[in-house]
């Protein structure tokens, strides 16, 4: 079992590799995601990053056998979370599951082929995008088992799909397939079986194209905002006015040029 980290291009992937479990994630596994994000994050030649698993699942959740077995009192007090924690990408912390408590600079997507589920899913919805296969699929299934959501599960889910939606998936832990993953906001693209990664890839290479100060500006604001009031979110939102210094003058000089017309991203 392991992680795998590979490069292509500008786009980080990371692979959960641990096929005979469905890709449950172990202690050991969150410490290596962990520090897979961290580098990628710290990795100024890198600008998206992809996770995924191998053979045909996304993962599992956390590994319920090491669990089962108890975990000691040295592992809940490395995941516990002081009072003046802010998510700081300057002091990071490990959730359980791994990098669920970062807060990258730089975006991730998700690519899912089967099962999304329990902390697997809480993994998915860490990530800035989502892509399923068609016959994938997520669910709070740590709910038959007595284990709560604390990787972010009941913290992302109601900002993504909205607090009724978010509440029906977590008291019922049922199994939520692509099609209404899609629908609910969850899912941002679905594609055939066996394409996830592919898809994810030219998404990514597509991000990658744009002028990133901009469009990392518009990604901190939008996730910023979650925890301003209206007027401390647009004070917050006009600091983006330096990346206009930076790079929308001569975006803009290139629109004026003819680049980009009628929606054409082809040459920007």
């Amino acid at each position: 079992m392991s992680i795998e980290t590979s490069k292509r291009g500008t786009t980080t992937i990371v692979r959960i590799n641990r096929p005979d479990a469905r890709n449950a994630v172990s202690p050991e596994m969150a410490e290596a995601l962990f520090r897979a994000f961290v580098a990628f994050d710290r990795d100024d030649t890198q600008r998206v990053a992809i996770l995924t698993g191998v053979d045909g699942a996304f993962c599992a959740g956390f590994d319920l056998k090491r669990a089962a077995g108890g975990m000691d009192e040295t592992w809940f007090a490395d995941m516990a979370l002081d009072a003046d924690f802010d998510g700081d990408s300057d002091h990071p912390r490990k959730g359980p599951m791994g990098p669920t408590r970062l807060s990258l600079s730089k975006p991730v997507i998700a690519a899912i082929s089967g099962p999304a589920v329990a902390g697997g899913m809480e993994l998915a919805l860490w990530c800035d995008l989502r892509v399923m296969e068609q016959s994938a699929y997520m669910g709070v299934f740590c709910r038959r088992w007595g284990v709560p959501l604390i990787d972010g599960g009941t913290v992302r889910l109601p900002r993504i799909v909205g607090h009724g939606r978010a509440m029906d998936l977590i008291l019922t832990g049922r199994q939520v397939n692509a099609d209404e993953c899609h629908t609910i906001g969850l899912a941002n693209r679905v594609c055939a079986d066996g394409a996830a990664l592919e898809t994810a890839l030219a998404l990514a290479e597509g991000l990658a194209k744009f002028p990133q100060a901009c469009m990392l500006a518009d990604r901190a604001s939008a996730i910023a905002q979650w925890s301003l009031d209206v007027p401390q979110a647009l004070a917050n939102e006009w600091r983006s006015a330096d990346t206009f210094r930076a790079e929308g003058s001569t975006g803009a000089a290139r629109f004026a040029s003819g680049k980009g017309r009628s929606g054409d991203f082809s040459e920007i």
